[in-house]
């Protein structure tokens, strides 16, 4: 599956993923109304306008940009029915072929990890035959339990030919709480990296490895320590955008060949509408404000890295 990343990033020229996650906020009026009239003030009608929400932005977007990323924990909050909608959201990206990379965050050991790895990237057992559950085509993954936590993921990752993308250094100001923590000199998250070099080895595609890394936007010089570090893993770059990233710091993730790196904004593309540059398009007309500001974000990107 990094392959088939690789590949569309090159063909459609946009190192960039969309984080669907929809909050109630997020989705406008008509749309809720619309849901609500259905389904009534529930839970069930909450999931179907996201479903809906998510439904719009794909059908603008799914052309320009190669991948998504849905966090799970926007879904979760809504219960089974949201569940339901993040599995429609899933299945829905991949009629549209683009990438899915469930950000499930999952990081525990033994057979809740295989579990994990199963449910969200691989095939349980019922009876004779094997279902997928989930079908992401990548998973993020916490990395604190250590090799116990990863290697049901690499094990479903080499049977699958699938990916996952394991936290190094996050985005968000705490992290260097423990991230940046000191050992024998170096930083926790430069280990972490070394770790994730190690794992990739293991399940490498034509470039690239299919163990990426999570490193934010906001920490470009440690960035660019860990392209060194991680030379094979592609590193998804979450905080652009609304967290403070910009394109030009963004460079040091990228390899000279302007690949190695796939940049994340949630918030700032799905809801575009509700920003000041992108008012004109006002809330009726939010799939289009959302395919403009993807359009906006790959040009600043490709400007900053050369492309």
């Amino acid at each position: 599956m990094i392959n088939k990343l690789v590949d569309k990033i090159k063909k459609q020229n946009a190192p960039i993923v969309v984080g669907l996650d929809p909050m109630m906020k997020y989705i406008p009026q008509q749309v809720q109304k619309a849901a609500f009239d259905q389904f009534g003030e529930t839970l069930e009608g909450a999931a179907e306008a996201i479903w809906q929400y998510n439904k719009e932005i794909i059908d603008h977007i799914y052309d320009i940009v190669p991948a998504v990323k849905p966090q799970i924990a926007m879904y979760e909050q809504f219960g089974i029915e949201g569940i339901k909608a993040f599995k429609k959201t899933v299945d829905y990206c991949h009629e549209k072929d683009m990438v899915v990379i469930g950000d499930v965050k999952r990081g525990d050991i033994g057979s809740t990890s295989e579990a994990y790895a199963v449910a969200h990237l691989g095939k349980v057992t019922v009876g004779n035959t094997k279902i997928s559950a989930f079908d992401e085509d990548f998973a993020t993954v916490n990395p604190y339990l250590g090799s116990d936590g990863i290697n049901p993921f690499l094990k479903v990752c080499q049977e699958e030919k699938k990916g996952i993308f394991i936290l190094v250094k996050t985005s968000n100001p705490s992290s260097g709480e423990f991230q940046d923590q000191l050992i024998d000199g170096r930083p926790l998250y430069e280990r972490v990296g070394e770790k994730v070099a190690e794992w990739g080895a293991q399940c490498m595609g034509d470039d690239y490895s299919y163990v990426g890394a999570v490193v934010g936007a906001t920490y470009p010089e440690m960035g660019k320590v860990l392209r060194k570090v991680m030379p094979k893993a592609y590193i998804l770059v979450p905080g652009y955008g609304a967290q403070g990233g910009t394109g030009k710091d963004l460079v040091p993730f990228f390899n000279e060949d302007g690949l190695g790196a796939i940049v994340n904004s949630s918030r700032g593309i799905i809801a575009a509408y509700a920003k000041e540059e992108y008012a004109k398009f006002g809330a009726e007309h939010f799939g289009e404000a959302a395919r403009q500001a993807s359009l906006d974000m790959i040009a600043d990107i490709n400007g900053a890295i050369g492309r």
